[in-house]
C-alpha cells in the first residue's frame, strides 16, 4: 500500500509541492483553510506556471472541515503554512498522524522545536528550503524559481540518518533538489540569516527582487542584518552549513564573504519574484517577519547582543501590518534614520 501524504496549506508553496508530488504518482491529500482555492482545485486542478514551462494536474483537496469525515491517516505530513499558522495547524493535523508518521514543516523560520512540542519530536523532521511562488487567483500558482532552481535540505532534529529523511529527501527531489544534512537547524539559521538580509529589509518596499537588491545603499545594509543575524546564530550554537546546494568549498571563506556568498546565490534563485511579504501585505495580511528578523532580535536581546538593523526591520514591518505606513521604496530612508539614530 502507498504512504498515504497531506500537504496541509494550499498557498504558493503547499500548491507547488502538491502539483509535483501528485504528478510523480503519490497519494496527495491537500488541505486548506482558503475556501475558493480549495474549490479551484475539486473543480479545475492546479496549475503551476515556471520560467521554464508548466505543471496543471488534478488534486484532491479538503476544506478544513472536511477532514473530520474523511476518514483518513497521514504517513507524512508537509506543513506548508505562513509561521504565524503553524502552533494551531500543528494541532490541528495531530489526531490525523499515524503513532509513526512525520510532520514536515516546509516553511520559512525555526518551527521545528514548536512543531516538537505539539506533535512530539520523534514525528517531526526539519526542513530548510527555498522555493519563491506567489498566489493571487485560485488554482493558479506562479512559481519563479524552477526544479533545478529550487532548492531543499531536510534532516533528523538529532542528526541522524535514517530512512524516513531518505524517503522525504526523494519526495521532494520531485520538487527542487534536495540534500541531507546531519546539522538541520545550522542549515535553517543560515537560510534565516538569508532571508534577514533580503525578505527583511525588501519586504517594507514592495519591490521586484532585482529592483529592491539595485536600491543605493542596500548591498551595504544587507550585510550589516546578515552580521547581526550570524552573531545572534553564533552565541545560539548554531553552525553554518553550505545551503541552496553551494559546495563546501564555495561557503568556505570569511563570515562576511559567507554571508554574501549566500545572499547573491539565493538572489539568483528568486531575481523574478518579490519577497513574501510583500505578497501578505498586498492580501491585507499580518506579514511573518516577527519569525525571520524578529527571531534575531528577540534572542539577540535574551543573548544581550546588540541587532539595530533587524529591530528596525521589524519596526517598520508592524507599522504596515497596522496599517500606520504603507509599502514603498521611501521606506529605505526609514530604515537607514532608524539605524542611524
Amino acid at each position: 500500500m502507498g504512504r498515504k501524504i497531506a500537504v496541509l496549506g494550499a498557498g504558493a508553496i503547499g500548491s507547488s509541492i502538491s502539483a509535483d508530488l501528485t504528478k510523480a504518482g503519490h497519494d496527495i491529500t491537500v488541505i486548506d483553510q482558503w475556501p475558493a482555492q480549495v474549490e479551484a482545485l475539486k473543480s479545475g486542478g492546479l496549475l503551476i506556471q515556471m520560467p521554464d514551462g508548466e505543471v496543471k494536474t488534478p488534486i484532491r483537496a479538503l476544506h478544513l472541515c472536511d477532514l473530520a469525515s474523511a476518514n483518513l491517516e497521514f504517513d507524512i505530513v508537509f506543513l506548508a503554512v505562513k509561521s504565524n499558522d503553524d502552533r494551531w495547524l500543528a494541532e490541528f493535523i495531530k489526531p490525523y498522524l499515524k503513532s509513526d508518521g512525520v510532520l514536515v514543516g516546509t516553511q520559512n523560520g525555526m518551527n521545528d522545536d514548536t512543531l516538537a512540542s505539539i506533535v512530539g519530536k520523534n514525528r517531526v523532521v526539519g526542513c530548510a528550503m527555498e522555493l519563491s511562488a506567489e498566489i493571487f487567483t485560485p488554482g493558479l500558482v506562479k512559481r519563479n524559481t524552477t526544479h533545478k532552481t529550487t532548492w531543499f535540505a531536510v534532516g533528523e532534529l538529532d542528526g541522524l540518518y535514517t530512512p524516513r529523511v531518505k524517503e522525504i529527501a526523494a519526495l521532494l527531489g520531485h520538487v527542487g533538489r534536495c540534500d541531507v544534512t546531519n546539522n538541520i537547524y545550522g542549515a535553517k539559521w543560515t537560510k534565516l540569516i538569508a532571508n534577514t538580509m533580503t525578505m527583511g529589509p525588501f519586504g517594507l518596499l514592495g519591490l521586484g527582487n532585482t529592483d529592491a537588491a539595485n536600491v543605493p545603499g542596500m548591498f551595504e545594509l544587507s550585510v550589516q542584518l546578515g552580521r547581526e543575524s550570524a552573531a545572534v546564530g553564533t552565541a545560539l550554537g548554531y553552525r553554518t552549513e553550505p545551503i541552496f546546494g553551494l559546495r563546501a568549498d564555495e561557503f568556505a571563506g570569511s563570515s562576511d564573504e559567507n554571508l554574501v556568498t549566500a545572499m547573491k546565490t539565493l538572489l539568483g534563485h528568486v531575481s523574478r519574484g518579490r519577497t513574501a511579504p510583500i505578497h501578505d501585505h498586498i492580501k491585507g495580511r499580518r506579514s511573518e517577519m516577527e519569525f525571520i528578523s524578529g527571531v534575531v532580535s528577540k534572542k539577540g536581546r535574551e543573548l544581550g547582543i546588540s541587532t539595530p538593523f533587524n529591530d528596525a526591520v521589524v519596526e517598520i514591518d508592524r507599522a504596515i501590518n497596522r496599517g500606520e505606513i504603507k509599502m514603498d521604496r521611501s521606506n529605505f530612508e526609514l530604515l537607514k534614520k532608524r539605524v542611524t539614530k
